[in-house]
Order: structure tokens, then C-alpha cells, then sequence
């Protein structure tokens, strides 16, 4: 296994540990990481710097995660369920963005079976055959909304203020409000 190395220091090994296994998910996900950081010029983000639009929930997303620095609870990770291996990185320094699609077809059908061929494969492959990088337009994301909380009135639970529902004349949040699982109820 080739161990890549890109400016913000951080190998496959890194990302394997971060995620707890190898796989070639996360392989992918880390060689298309590195190709977009690599064009934005950038290195792992401590605050929002990064935005990324993942289009899948799989093992890739860690590998974006840990290189980028890009999390759910930091609001600079958006998760849109398209069930593709597609990710789009912004960067809020340069205003850029590029939009990192996996080369399937490019997969000799030979390896696909065998993890441990297959996650080699996409771990040396030269870029050109394994990915594509568009440099692509968009919206810039908002920063990640900081709101308060307030108290459901049925389970008691605290919710973001714009995460509530109204039932009758009482604040409810989404799961009490239409019958959901509430840890609380």
C-alpha cells in the first residue's frame, strides 16, 4: 500500500485510524479528498475554511472528514442523500469550489472482488484514472446556524428553536409532534 502524503501531513493510515478499519470506500474517499485539497490549495480547516457536500453516508465520508477537517457538528459537512460517490469542496478562502466524481469504469473488473486488490488499486492508481476534478460554481454555505435551545413541552427534551413544531399551543419537538421515537417519551 502506497502511503500518499499531501500538505496536511495526514497518510491513509491516519484516516484508517480515525475510521477503525480499511476498506475501499475509505480509500475513495481519501484519494478524492486529496485531489481537492491539492487544487484549493488548502489544508485541514480548524473552523468552517472548508465546506464539503458529501452525496452518500458510507465509509468515503470519514476519509473527506479527517482530511478536511469538515464536520456535522461544526455545520461545514453537508450531507445530501443521493446515494453517489460524489463530493463537492468549497473553499471560503479562495471562493472555490471543485466537484470530485469517482472513475468506476476505470476499475479493472478483475479486482472488484477482492478488497484487499481493490482498496491497493485505488490507493495507487494515478489520479487521472481514478477521479475526475471539475472546478465547479456555487452558492456559497452559510456558516452553521447558532440557535437557542427551548424545552419541549411532551418529553422534555431541549430542541433548536427552529426544530419546533407547534401542537396546540404547545412547542413540541419534530419526534413528539408527529408520533416519532423521542428518547424522552
Amino acid at each position: 500500500m502506497t502511503v500518499v502524503r499531501f500538505k496536511g501531513n495526514m497518510t491513509f493510515k491516519d484516516v484508517v485510524a480515525f475510521h477503525g478499519h480499511s476498506c475501499p470506500g475509505l480509500a475513495m474517499g481519501y484519494r478524492m479528498a486529496i485531489a481537492a485539497l491539492k487544487r484549493m490549495s488548502e489544508i485541514r480547516a480548524p473552523d468552517e475554511e472548508i465546506v464539503v457536500i458529501v452525496e452518500n453516508n458510507a465509509c468515503g465520508v470519514d476519509a473527506v472528514q479527517c482530511l478536511t477537517g469538515a464536520t456535522m457538528g461544526k455545520g461545514n459537512l453537508i450531507f445530501k442523500d443521493y446515494g453517489k460517490q460524489i463530493y463537492t469542496f468549497y473553499s471560503r478562502n479562495s471562493k472555490k469550489a471543485f466537484r470530485v466524481t469517482l472513475n468506476s469504469s476505470a476499475v479493472p473488473n478483475t479486482i472488484k472482488e477482492n478488497r484487499d486488490e481493490y482498496m491497493a488499486w485505488l490507493l495507487d492508481a494515478p489520479e487521472e484514472d481514478l477521479i475526475t476534478v471539475t472546478e465547479t460554481s456555487i452558492e456559497e454555505p452559510q456558516y452553521a446556524e447558532r440557535r437557542p435551545s427551548v424545552r419541549c413541552a411532551f418529553c422534555g427534551e431541549l430542541v433548536m428553536d427552529t426544530r419546533t413544531v407547534q401542537k396546540g399551543d404547545k412547542v413540541a419537538c419534530i419526534p413528539c409532534a408527529t408520533g416519532g421515537v423521542s428518547s424522552g417519551s
